[in-house]
């Protein structure tokens, strides 16, 4: 039995990972377990954020519980898609030692592109970046090795060699089902994806890659540029792909 923590920002293509794990016939997938706990514990004001407090859980112990439970037998692979930024200072977060735990990133400029699309006002902490460093370095500092980390442009130039070498280092079976998925709302959609996934609903498999970057405002702009150390440190510990002789993605 194997439980997948899958740890990025918003606007990462997270929720399409989600979607291809959970086109798995051997697989759940939980949608931002911590989204609730998030939002009760800051105050913060997010879209539908009522409702997402009023549908999740809100307790970070109850929640830490609930992602350590064993799969069921049926579905004996757990995919967990996380929000790096719903992890609060001071929080204990060696609870996710045990599981395998992978690094999903993307380049701040189109995160920011994507995320400012979506919210009005917006900072450094609502992307991730500085939080997913933390919980990088904290897992490689306590197993000793660099977790695993995937880019998201990676996925989107080559789904199936990108998703077949994770599922390799995860120690699962890659299966040809997680390149494409039904459009519209899934079950374990959460109660805020009426606002945040209607590009993910339209789509039925990974988007081909953008060849440009998005013109940036000049506040944005210097996000990014806070962004972009933490992206440059985490992009080296990228996976080496094995590529195939499968047809090209189109």
């Amino acid at each position: 039995m194997t439980t997948i923590a899958m740890w990025s920002g918003p606007r990462n293509i997270s929720t399409a990972m989600m979607y291809a794990f959970a086109n798995r016939a051997d697989c759940a997938v939980w949608d931002e377990p911590f989204y609730a706990h998030y939002l009760s514990a800051t105050g913060i004001t997010h879209p539908v954020g009522a409702e997402i407090i009023a549908a999740g859980e809100t307790g970070y112990d109850a929640v830490v519980n609930m992602c350590l439970a064993k799969p069921d037998a049926a579905t004996p692979v757990f995919y967990q898609k996380h929000m790096t930024h719903h992890m609060l200072t001071g929080q204990d977060w060696r609870w996710c030692l045990p599981l395998s735990n992978v690094f999903l990133i993307r380049s701040p400029e189109r995160v920011l592109a994507s995320y400012s699309a979506k919210r009005e006002d917006v900072t450094l902490a609502d992307i991730g970046f500085e939080r997913q460093l933390d919980l990088f370095n904290m897992v490689a500092d306590e197993l000793g090795e660099a977790p695993l980390v995937i880019d998201c442009e990676d996925v989107l130039s080559s789904p199936a060699d990108s998703l077949r070498t994770l599922c390799e280092k995860i120690g699962i079976r890659f299966e040809p089902a997680m390149l494409s998925w039904d459009p519209g709302p899934k079950p374990y959609d959460g109660v805020w994806a009426k606002h945040w996934y209607n590009a993910a609903w339209k789509s039925s498999g990974f988007a081909d890659p953008k060849t440009d970057y998005p013109a940036l405002s000049a506040d944005l702009a210097r996000i990014a540029d806070l962004a972009r150390p933490i992206y440059d440190k985490l992009r080296p510990h990228c996976l080496d792909l094995k590529t195939t002789t499968a047809p090209p993605h189109k």
